[in-house]
C-alpha cells in the first residue's frame, strides 16, 4: 500500500507539502503541485479520506433537504447540485422529509451532529428564525424558495411573474372564466403563484369567483379532484391554471373522464416543465424553470461559503419562460 511519505520521498518534498498539495493547493507553487500530483499518479496514490477528515473537521458531505421526492420537479435541481458536488469532491447526502414539518426539523440534526459541512435547503416551510439561526452556525443555501428579507443566499425564480405569464396567456385567448389550481398556500410559491394569478386578472379587470380557486398539494390527485369541483359548476371555467405540472395532468385526465376535450372544451396550463410535460396527450403548454441550473447555482454558491470566499449577492432570479404546446386554444365569447 503506498502512503504519503512514499510520495515525498519520490517527489522530493516533505509529507505535509504533499499534504497541502491535496488540501490546500493554492499555497504550494505551481511547480511543486505538478511534480506531486505526477508522483501520486505513478505511484497511484490514495489519500486516506477518514484521517483527511479528522485532520481538516471536514465531513466532504453536504445535505439537501427536498420537501417531496416524488416530484419530477426536484431530480432535476438535485442532479444539478450533484454534478457541481461531485466535481469538487463531496457526496450529497438527501433528506426527503415528505412534506413533513417535523422530518424536516429533524434533518436539521445531521448539521447540528456535523455529519455535514453545509445545507442546501429546498425548501423553507419550518420556521424562518430556526433556519435565520441555522444559518448562522453553518453554510446554508436556499433554493426554488425563499424567505423574505434574509440574509441567506438564495437562488429561485419570480414566480409572480412566472404566473403573470401564464394567466395573461390565457386572457389574451379571450378566456375570461380561469379556474386556478394553487400549491399549498401554506409555503411561498403557493403564494406567490396566487398572487400572479389575481394580479393579472385585476389587470384586465376580470372577476374572479372564489369556486373558481381551490388550493391544491402539488399532486396529480388534488389536480384530478379540484378539477372535478370545478366541472360540477352550473359553469365550469373555459381555461384552467394548475400551479405546477402534476395538477394539470390530473386536471386534464378529469376533463377527459367527462367525455370533454383539451384544449377544444377547456385550456389548461400548467407551472414547472418536468419532463413528461412534452410527451403527455396533448402536450402542456407552461412555465419553465431551469431547475438544473438552479441547482448548479445553488452548490456553488454552498462551496463558497464553506470555503468562507465572498458571495457577490444573496439573491439570484432565474430566468423562467412561458413554453406554448397544445394544451391551449382560443376561446370565442
Amino acid at each position: 500500500m503506498v502512503r504519503i511519505i512514499d510520495v515525498a520521498k519520490k517527489a522530493n518534498v516533505s509529507t505535509a507539502t504533499v499534504s497541502r498539495v491535496l488540501s490546500k493547493p493554492n499555497t504550494v507553487t505551481e511547480e511543486t503541485t505538478e511534480k506531486v500530483l505526477q508522483v501520486i499518479k505513478e505511484l497511484n496514490y490514495q489519500p486516506n479520506a477518514l484521517a483527511r477528515q479528522l485532520r481538516t473537521l471536514e465531513t466532504k458531505t453536504i445535505l439537501v433537504i427536498v420537501p417531496d421526492i416524488t416530484n419530477p420537479f426536484f431530480s432535476k435541481v438535485l442532479r444539478g447540485i450533484e454534478s457541481v458536488a461531485v466535481i469538487n469532491g463531496y457526496q450529497v447526502l438527501l433528506g426527503d422529509t415528505g412534506n413533513d414539518l417535523e422530518r424536516e426539523n429533524g434533518y436539521l440534526n445531521i448539521l447540528l451532529q456535523k455529519k455535514a459541512d453545509g445545507m442546501v435547503l429546498l425548501t423553507a416551510r419550518m420556521e424562518s428564525k430556526n433556519i435565520e439561526e441555522m444559518a448562522l452556525k453553518y453554510p446554508v443555501v436556499l433554493a426554488c424558495e425563499y424567505i423574505e428579507g434574509s440574509a441567506i443566499p438564495t437562488v429561485s425564480i419570480n414566480n409572480i411573474s412566472g404566473a403573470q405569464k401564464a394567466t395573461e396567456y390565457l386572457v389574451k385567448l379571450g378566456h375570461k372564466r380561469i379556474g386556478f389550481i394553487s400549491g399549498p398556500l401554506g409555503g411561498v410559491i403557493g403564494q406567490d403563484r396566487l398572487k400572479g394569478f389575481y394580479q393579472t386578472m385585476a389587470r384586465y379587470n376580470l372577476t374572479v369567483e372564489s369556486t373558481l380557486v381551490q388550493e391544491g398539494n402539488f399532486s396529480y390527485e388534488s389536480g384530478f379532484n379540484i378539477m372535478n369541483q370545478f366541472l360540477a359548476l352550473n359553469h365550469p371555467p373555459t381555461a384552467v391554471f394548475a400551479a405546477n405540472d402534476e395538477m394539470a395532468f390530473g386536471a386534464i385526465n378529469a376533463i377527459s373522464s367527462k367525455g370533454l376535450s383539451v384544449p377544444h372544451d377547456i385550456s389548461v396550463v400548467g407551472f414547472d416543465d418536468i419532463k413528461f410535460s412534452s410527451i403527455f396527450k396533448p402536450p402542456l403548454t407552461t412555465i419553465s424553470q431551469p431547475a438544473f441550473e438552479m441547482g448548479t447555482m445553488a452548490m456553488k454558491l454552498l462551496i463558497k461559503l464553506m470555503n468562507r470566499e465572498e458571495i457577490e449577492r444573496h439573491q439570484y432570479l432565474m430566468e423562467d419562460q412561458l413554453i406554448i404546446r397544445d394544451s391551449c386554444s382560443t376561446h370565442i365569447s
